[in-house]
């Protein structure tokens, strides 16, 4: 049908795409920088041609072979600059890469004005990201009013060996800062920190139960708040099977961020013989998860999409965005110019390849419960102020800001308690609060010019119940018209419960005016005194 110039062509990656292609009847000339590999991988197999190919020979290769289209699965993406499709334009040739680079993906749009005059279409990233992650992020926002958070999630099982590309765009990530949309605001996180467990699950299917995942850098944290009604949050994460690589990950990722290592990725020659030493370990089932977030109509929604890969075909998932994409372009369908993949593909493109493989995937839909705060207060909640409620209507993400006035400590010892808990110093401090909410449990992260501090609310019968680290505050919520109160009835230390008497002394109120919502928090403790005053607004970020 059409030749096909394919770099990385014998790699892990590169290989299924191969032979995907040579089974549509496509030419396909498997390139790469050995030889003798690519005549080993094309012996036998008809429609590939092998040939060794250098970079810096791209331009004589183009205009040797012809090619229609270049794809590159070569990597590692994170390291890589433009010359590659800025060839493919000077040729007249259409590119299509496998990257999930974020600063590579998203930076290939500034190609779009020279792809557009000479009348080529360059995509980037036609992997599991952003290709397939979009596809389904747009599948599970349709017909919402507004996306609140979006979650991401691949494991990958214990046999799917990484090869040397793949392994250091991994390793070169870990304990590296990025950058994600949340709490209504850019926040700065880590590579391969904050480690969720999260089970895998299709009906009448066996589930996957208790996989870790921590954060990765990919291109979707960019591109999808952009994109989907209401700006939510995006958050990616990934992991291997089996706890301990992911544990060794995230201890190492500290070592890289208090920046004792410059950079993990130059042992990634290590990371195969590491594999091959647990490799009877675990099993040959790796999943992926999109969940939205969001509201119809006056419905608080989860959308959650799960696909889970059996018999060791999940490394198949990454490739399988391209022939797809290949018949787009080759049909006129795919227009002249430079951009990323995220959008190009749906839902149903994938479901030729997921039948002829061991993939099963589903979307489910449940309705969320009220908010925290109008579980607890019943029908007192809609009586409240109206910016008092918007602030309280927390689901997924969200986020606020505005201005505090903190008075500190009253005596040194307070000082030195409020310094460990993390409250804000003496002044007028720019505000930030950011909402996350899971499971009918909210995180409060209260950042104070600068200084940070959280709390944790959930609810016990009637009460609201705060957590300040070890300590648990149990609240009573007393409202009417104007606003709203928090008054003290219990507290615990860990799992005991203290006598009310020997309490901190909290006065906590919240009120409308002139439009915004209003916060007066007074915390004192008994023979101490004050330990912080804080009183301000806030709007919605």
């Amino acid at each position: 049908m059409s030749r096909i110039l394919l770099l990385g062509g014998y790699g892990g990656f590169g290989g299924r795409i191969a032979r995907r292609l040579a089974a549509a009847a496509h030419e396909v000339i498997v390139a790469g920088r050995d030889l003798q590999k690519a005549k080993a991988f094309c012996a036998d197999q008809k429609g590939l041609k092998p040939v060794r190919l250098d970079r810096s020979q791209l331009p004589a290769a183009l205009a040797e072979h012809a090619p229609t289209i270049l794809i590159d699965a070569s990597g590692p993406f994170q390291r890589m600059d433009m010359g590659i499709p800025l060839a493919c334009i000077a040729a007249r040739v259409h590119y299509l890469d496998i990257a999930d680079a974020r600063a590579f993906v998203c930076g290939v749009t500034a190609l779009d004005h020279a792809a557009k005059a000479a009348g080529v279409t360059l995509l980037s990233g036609a992997s599991s990201v952003p290709a397939l992650s979009g596809a389904v992020a747009r599948h599970l926002a349709e017909d919402m009013d507004e996306v609140r958070a979006v979650e991401m999630a691949i494991s990958a099982s214990n046999r799917a060996t990484a090869g040397p590309a793949v392994a250091e765009a991994i390793l070169a990530q870990v304990g590296k800062p990025m950058t994600l949309w949340r709490g209504r605001r850019e926040d700065r996180a880590f590579g391969w920190q904050e480690p969720h467990r999260i089970d895998f699950e299709i009906a009448d299917n066996p589930p996957i139960r208790g996989r870790t995942v921590a954060l990765v850098d990919v291109p979707d944290l960019a591109l999808l708040p952009e994109r989907l009604a209401g700006r939510p949050a995006v958050v990616f994460r990934a992991g291997t099977e089996l706890a301990f690589h992911n544990c060794a990950l995230w201890l190492a990722s500290w070592l890289v961020r208090w920046g004792w290592i410059h950079s993990l990725g130059g042992f990634a020659r290590w990371l195969r013989p590491l594999q091959r030493l647990s490799a009877r370990a675990g099993s040959d089932r790796s999943a992926m998860s999109v969940v939205a977030f969001g509201t119809a109509g006056q419905q608080r929604i989860e959308r959650r999409w799960t696909l889970i890969a059996d018999r060791g075909d999940g490394p198949e998932i990454p490739t399988l965005s391209v022939l797809p994409l290949i018949e787009r372009i080759l049909a006129g369908k795919e227009p002249p110019g430079a951009r990323d993949a995220g959008t190009s593909l749906t839902l149903a493109d994938y479901a030729p390849a997921f039948a002829t493989l061991a993939i099963r995937h589903a979307t489910v839909e449940r309705v969320l419960p009220p908010p925290l705060y109008a579980r607890i207060m019943g029908d007192q909640f809609d009586r409240l102020p109206s910016v008092v409620r918007e602030m309280h209507a927390v689901l997924g993400d969200g986020g606020a800001k505005g201005s505090a006035i903190v008075t500190g400590a009253g005596n040194p010892l307070a000082a030195l308690i409020a310094r460990i808990i993390g409250f804000p110093r003496t002044g007028t401090h720019p505000l930030h609060v950011a909402f996350a909410e899971r499971d009918g449990v909210e995180t409060w992260t209260r950042l104070f010019s600068g200084r940070t501090f959280h709390s944790r609310l959930s609810q016990h019968g009637r009460q609201l119940v705060e957590r300040f680290g070890p300590l648990r505050f149990g609240f009573d919520l007393p409202s009417d018209e104007r606003g709203l109160a928090m008054v003290l009835r219990c507290w615990w230390i860990g799992p005991i419960r203290f006598p009310l008497a020997l309490a901190p002394r909290l006065i906590a109120r919240e009120w409308e005016e002139d439009g915004r919502f209003h916060f007066d928090v007074q915390i004192a403790l008994p023979l101490i005194g004050r330990i912080v005053h804080y009183r301000g607004w806030l709007e919605h970020a």
